[in-house]
């Protein structure tokens, strides 16, 4: 009798291995983020005259514009409506196995369709979270890595933000099924969380979610959430090499303390998308909350 349980408990360990889900496997940052754009020309002097970065070939079909942040990049294709109010495309994670990450997330109940490849040899597929967003996940290939430019204000992509709704089922998405953890939240008031950071499973890059804003929020307001941000050593010393380039402070355009206690800078596109220039670490005590997760740096 013993044995016949014996063996009737290896057949249940044997067969709930079988079907246990598949380990996820490593996501290691922002690969890249890409916009729509209706004024290229404002794009070129922005990223290229302003901001020092180098251009590359594009690699995604319609793309026509495409900089990179070191190892990362910014791409651009024209909008497919002039009238809309969301200028984002996609965010792109950078996993280093593609085939794995598609068997991990299927699943899950996510809608993964085939993995595809581009020209630069990088695999791919796309997913949509809950709040509508296009989110890319990204195995590089072996191709050569052009070299940032040595005008470049930044190297490196800290982190993207966009507009979230459905918190929880984001959370769901992000946190329990990608892995993200959390890196820090705070908001204009101390009680209220506007902006939640919560941090790429493996790595320091973190996804930022924007909440708390209108349900039809028009092309400004959501070129301001739905944004990039780009991480800097000192702020002085990067605005200063922006006005090397022929750039000047105005409006909102300037140097300011976040609540973070982090310095930042914003720049905004011609279709108003922001583009901050954030210090990798902070200069003083955050509000709301503390930082939970290490820093990036350069």
């Amino acid at each position: 009798m013993k044995k016949l349980v014996l063996v009737f408990a290896l057949l249940q360990l044997s067969a709930a291995a079988q079907t246990a889900a598949p380990p996820r496997p490593r996501i290691l940052g922002i690969d890249h983020v890409s916009f729509y754009t209706t004024a290229p020309d404002g794009v070129k002097k922005l990223y290229g005259d302003v901001l020092g970065l180098t251009s590359a070939d594009p690699v995604e079909p319609g793309g026509t514009l495409r900089y990179l942040v070191g190892t990362q990049w910014v791409g651009y294709s024209p909008a497919p409506d002039p009238k809309s109010t969301d200028r984002m495309d996609h965010v792109a994670l950078r996993t280093d196995n593609i085939a794995a990450l598609r068997k991990y997330l299927t699943p899950q109940g996510i809608k993964v369709p085939q993995i595809e490849g581009r020209a630069d040899h990088s695999l791919f597929f796309f997913v949509t979270d809950p709040d509508g967003h296009k989110i890319e996940f990204v195995e590089r290939g072996k191709g050569d890595v052009a070299s940032p430019a040595p005008s470049a204000v930044s190297r490196h992509m800290i982190h993207a933000g966009f507009l979230v709704y459905h918190r929880e089922a984001a959370d769901h998405f992000y946190r329990d099924i990608l892995g993200f953890r959390p890196y820090w939240h705070g908001g204009m008031k101390d009680d209220v969380t506007e902006w939640l950071a919560i941090q790429v499973p493996d790595g320091t890059d973190w996804i930022e979610y924007m909440l708390n804003q209108p349900e039809h929020a028009d092309l400004q307001l959501t070129g301001v959430m739905n944004h990039i941000s780009l991480g800097v050593v000192d702020i002085k010393k990067a605005q200063a090499a922006l006005e090397s380039h022929g750039w000047k402070p105005h409006g909102d355009e300037k140097a300011q303390m976040g609540k973070d206690g982090k310095w930042q800078l914003n720049l905004y596109d011609p279709d108003l998308v922001r583009v901050e220039l954030m210090e990798f670490k902070p200069v003083q005590k955050p509000c709301c909350s503390d930082f939970t997760g290490p820093h990036p740096t350069e």
